[in-house]
């Protein structure tokens, strides 16, 4: 058996079976992600409580949903472009604002710089751009709100090396790469 593979519900522990279903409450489905990540009880338990987490840190859901769009665009996960401009559209921003959010040319000044932080701390692998640094302080960000920010980039990292290995089957509208690269 090669990679990873979406278990389905008769597939899963008991113990994933009960976060399917309430994953599939919360949500109306199972994201193939979930399916793949539950390939591992401790793992989907822990993402999954990470994550929700996130919301308790210093960005709102837009904030969020834009860095978690710039960071599946640096790592490459089709899954994950498609799953956040989805949110993302259910946030309030526009098919051309969530392709200008991925390519880091977003015309919201703070929106901007945080995206564009994001993309340079997963780039360098954590040694960000100091002039972005200094420009998100700038723009009225904190310590706290430099720390919320890797972990946000972590956990969108976390689910896009995922997809990547596993490829799942996208079960979001699908959406063109920015980059030539063929991306899983």
């Amino acid at each position: 058996m090669s990679g990873l593979k979406a278990l389905t519900k008769q597939e899963a522990s008991e113990k994933n079976k009960i976060i399917f279903e309430g994953i599939e409450k919360t949500v109306g489905m199972l994201p193939n992600i979930y399916a793949v990540i539950g390939n591992s009880p401790n793992a989907l338990a822990t993402y999954l409580e990470f994550s929700e987490n996130q919301k308790n840190g210093s960005f709102n859901a837009k904030e969020r949903e834009a860095v978690f769009l710039a960071v599946s665009e640096e790592n490459g996960c089709s899954y994950c472009l498609a799953a956040h401009t989805a949110i993302a559209k259910m946030n309030g921003f526009s098919d051309e604002e969530t392709i200008s959010l991925r390519a880091g040319t977003y015309n919201d000044k703070k929106l901007s710089i945080l995206t564009n932080l994001a993309k340079s701390i997963v780039v360098n692998r954590g040694r960000a751009d100091k002039s972005l640094v200094n420009a998100f302080y700038e723009a009225g960000y904190n310590q706290q709100a430099l720390v919320d920010l890797v972990a946000l980039i972590i956990d969108k990292t976390f689910t896009n090396y995922i997809g990547r290995l596993a490829k799942p089957e996208i079960d979001f509208p699908k959406v063109e790469p920015l980059h030539k690269e063929v991306l899983a």
